[in-house]
C-alpha cells in the first residue's frame, strides 16, 4: 500500500517520491476482540504483512530514535509550487493542498522505519481481525484528543471514512473494498470488507487520517457553516504533534509543536517531532529555491537536479563546511518515472506506436549532456526492488503468467524486456529505423516529411509540463520525435491549470511518477486498474484498461505469502512493460540533501531515507559555530 499520511497530499508530483510501505496482517497480544464473531481473536498492537512484528506489546520506543533528543528550535523547509487549500477531503480534486496539512492529523496506526511494511498503534491502541481478513476492528486509545481538548471518538473515525470516501476519488478507489465503517463500542470501530482473503485491507484501514467530526460540522469564526466538500484556508483542527500557527496564502506556512500533545509519551512518538516550529516557504521552482537556501533563508533543500548537484553547490558555505551535502539511500521503495502516453488518445491506442516513441528516446545522450552521467535508465515499474522482473519468466512467475497467456504479448515469454540503447549516432539511427518500422506496421505513414495516422491526419502531440526541469527533459526529447515525423509542442502550465488538466486526463504526454511499496497491494488498482482509468483524479493517468493487468493485480493483492507476492508482482511488471504504456525515464538510488549544519540526528534506520524532519533536532552548539541565520 502507498497512501501514507503525506503521500496523498503529494501524489502525482514528479518532484519527489514519498516513503511507501505495504502492509497487511499481523500478530500479537492479549484480550479477545469485543465484536460479533471475534471471541477467539486477539487484539494486536502491531500489524505486519506475512511476518511477525519486531517490537513487543510493551516496547518503550523505536530502536532508531534518540529518546533524549532536545526539544526546541525552528526548521525552515522548502516547498515547490503553491497552495490554496487546507481541506484534505478534496485533495487531488479541488485546489492545491498544502503538504503541511499532513502534519496536523493522526492516523489509526503509524509505520516503523526499521521494518518492511509494519504498523503500530497510534490513535488506536490495538486491532483485531479474523483469519480470513474479512473485517477488522480498531480500538481507540482513551486519552487521544483533539487540539481543542475534546476526545477522538469512534464517531470521528466513521465520519472520516465516510467523508473521505464520498468526496475524494482517490480515497474512494483506495477504500473501494471497504464497504462499511461502524461504531461497535465506545472506542471500537469495525470496518467490513467486500470479501475475505485480502490480507492488506486491515492495515490499509490503519492508514486512515482521522478528521474531527464536531469541527467540520460546526461554524467558522464568522459564523459560517463549514463545507467539507469545498476548498478552504481556515486552519483545520487536528490531533497530531503540530498545528498551523500562521500562514500567508500561497507563500508560507508555520506549524507549531503542540505543548500538551496527548501522544508525546507513546512508544511510536518518543524521540521524534523535536522542533518547536516547522516553517514552509513556497517557491516557483528549484532554481529560485536554491538561491534562497544559499542566502540562508531555508535550513535544507532536497536537490532533484543532477546538474545543480554537480555544479551549483560551490558557494563559500559549502567550502568551509557550514553547509553539508549528503546523499541518503532509498531502501524503502521502488519507482517508475516516465513519459506517459495517454492511451485515451487514438494515436496511442496501438502498442507499436507507443513502442516507437520509446525507440525515439535517446536516454544515454540525455544522461551525458544533462545529468553528468549520474542516472540509470528505469527498466521496471518496481525499479530498485526485488519485485522488478528480469530475464525470462520462470518458476512461480511463469505459472502465474500462464493463467493470462492468451491476453498478453507472446514475446514476454521468449524475450527479456529491455529499453533501446542510444548514445552514439549509429545506435540512434538504428533505433529510429525500428521506430519507423513499428509506426508503419501500425498503419501510419510519412507524407511531406510528416507522420500521419491511418486516416491521413498529421500526428501532433503536446507535452504538458509543470516546471523547468520537466521542460528541459521534454525539450531534449522533442527533436528525436520530430525526426520520426511527429509535430511536437511543449506546453508549460501553471500549477492550477496543470492539476486541472491532469485530473481530467486532458493531455497527450506528461511526466508521471509512481512510488512503489516493498509489499505492493491494493494501490495497484488505483495505478493500473481498468476501473480507475475513467475515474477523474485517479493515478491511472495512462488510461490502462487491460483484463490481464486487472487479473494480475488481484494475484498481487491476494497473495498468501511473500514468495507468491514477489512472483505475482514480477508478472504484473512484465505485462505492463511489454504493453509499452510509457517511455521510462531515469532514476537515482539516493536522495540528495544540502543543509546548514545546525542539526543533530541518531543513526538513521534502513527505511528512513533522510529522516527529515521527524528524527532530527536543533543543535544549539552547532548553530553557534556557523553563525546566526540571516
Amino acid at each position: 500500500m502507498t497512501l501514507t499520511r503525506r503521500h496523498l497530499l503529494q501524489a502525482g508530483a514528479a518532484a519527489a517520491a514519498t516513503p511507501v510501505l505495504g502492509l497487511g496482517s499481523g500478530l500479537l497480544t492479549s484480550a479477545p476482540a469485543a465484536a460479533e464473531g471475534a471471541d477467539q481473536l486477539t487484539w494486536r498492537h502491531g500489524l505486519s504483512l506475512f511476518g511477525e512484528v519486531k517490537y513487543p506489546a510493551d516496547f518503550k520506543r523505536f530502536d532508531y530514535v534518540n529518546p533524549d533528543a532536545p526539544k526546541g528550535g525552528v526548521a525552515r523547509q522548502i516547498s515547490i509550487g503553491t497552495f490554496d487549500n487546507f481541506n484534505l477531503t478534496v485533495a487531488g480534486v479541488k485546489g492545491n493542498i498544502a503538504p503541511a496539512v499532513g502534519y496536523i492529523y493522526e492516523t489509526l496506526m503509524t509505520q516503523s522505519q526499521d521494518e518492511v511494511g509494519t504498523e503500530y498503534g497510534l490513535l488506536a491502541e490495538s486491532a483485531a481481525h479474523p483469519d480470513d481478513f474479512s473485517w477488522v476492528v480498531y480500538r481507540l486509545r482513551p486519552n487521544a484528543h483533539w487540539h481543542d481538548g475534546r476526545p477522538v471518538t469512534a464517531d470521528d473515525v466513521v465520519y472520516s471514512f465516510d467523508t473521505l470516501k464520498k468526496f475524494s476519488p482517490r480515497y474512494a478507489s483506495y477504500y473501494r473494498h471497504v464497504v462499511k465503517a461502524e461504531k461497535t463500542g465506545e472506542r471500537d470501530i469495525r470496518f467490513t470488507f467486500d470479501g475475505p482473503g485480502n490480507r492488506e485491507l486491515p492495515t490499509i484501514v490503519g492508514e486512515l487520517m482521522v478528521l474531527p467530526k464536531h469541527w467540520w460540522e460546526g461554524t467558522d469564526a464568522q459564523g459560517r457553516k463549514r463545507d467539507v466538500s469545498a476548498t478552504m484556508l481556515e486552519p483545520p483542527l487536528g490531533s497530531a504533534p503540530y498545528r498551523i500557527k500562521e500562514f500567508v496564502a500561497g507563500r508560507s506556512i508555520v506549524l507549531e509543536r503542540v505543548k500538551n500533545y496527548w501522544g508525546e509519551q507513546l512508544p511510536v512518538r518518543v524521540g521524534q517531532n523535536n522542533f518547536d516550529e516547522l516553517r514552509f516557504e513556497f517557491f516557483r521552482d528549484n532554481t529560485v529555491a536554491l538561491e534562497a537556501f544559499k542566502a540562508d533563508q531555508a535550513d535544507w533543500i532536497m536537490e532533484n537536479s543532477a546538474k545543480q548537484w554537480a555544479t551549483a553547490y560551490d558557494f563559500p558555505a559549502v567550502a568551509d563546511k557550514r553547509v553539508v551535502k549528503e546523499e541518503f539511500p532509498i531502501n524503502d521503495s521502488g519507482r517508475m518515472q516516465a513519459f506517459v502516453l495517454n492511451t485515451r488518445r487514438d494515436m496511442f491506442k496501438d502498442a507499436r506506436v507507443r513502442r516507437a516513441f520509446n525507440y525515439a528516446f535517446d536516454f544515454e545522450e540525455m544522461n551525458k549532456q544533462l545529468f553528468y552521467g549520474q542516472y540509470k535508465r528505469i527498466n521496471s515499474y518496481f525499479e530498485g526492488t526485488e519485485l522488478a522482473s528480469s530475464g525470462l519468466p520462470q518458476g512461480d512467475e511463469l505459472a502465474i503468467l500462464e493463467t493470462v497467456r492468451d491476453k498478453v504479448p507472446a514475446e514476454l515469454f521468449t524475450q527479456a524486456y529491455s529499453n533501446p540503447v542510444g548514445g552514439n549516432p549509429e545506435a540512434v539511427r538504428g533505433n529510429l529505423r525500428e521506430a519507423m518500422r513499428l509506426v508503419k506496421e501500425a498503419g501510419f505513414d510519412i507524407k511531406d516529411r510528416k507522420l500521419v495516422d491511418p486516416s491521413g491526419k498529421q500526428v501532433v502531440v503536446e507535452v504538458l509540463v509543470q516546471d523547468p526541469s520537466s521542460e528541459r527533459i521534454s525539450l531534449f526529447y522533442k527533436p528525436s520525435l520530430e525526426r520520426l515525423g511527429v509535430t511536437v509542442s511543449i506546453r508549460v502550465a501553471d500549477d492550477a491549470q496543470y492539476q486541472n488538466r491532469i485530473r481530467a486526463f486532458d493531455f497527450d504526454i506528461i511526466t508521471d511518477l509512481w512510488g512503489q511499496s516493498l509489499s505492493p497491494g491494493n494501490e495497484q488498482r488505483e495505478y493500473w486498474g481498468s476501473q480507475a482509468a475513467d475515474q477523474q483524479g485517479s493515478r491511472n493517468t495512462i488510461g490502462i484498461k487491460n483484463s490481464a493487468v486487472d487479473a494480475l493485480i488481484e494475484k498481487v493483492i491476494f497473495a498468501k505469502d511473500r514468495p507468491t507476492l514477489v512472483a505475482a508482482t514480477r508478472a504484473l511488471d512484465r505485462v505492463l512493460l511489454w504493453n509499452f504504456y510509457v517511455v521510462p525515464q531515469f532514476t537515482y538510488g539516493f536522495m540528495r540533501y544540502a543543509r546548514w549544519d545546525r542539526f543533530g540526528r541518531a543513526e538513521l534506520p534502513k527505511y528512513a531515507r533522510s529522516g527529515l524532519p521527524s528524527l532530527w533536532w536543533y543543535d544549539g552548539d552547532k548553530a553557534a559555530k556557523i553563525g546566526r541565520r540571516s
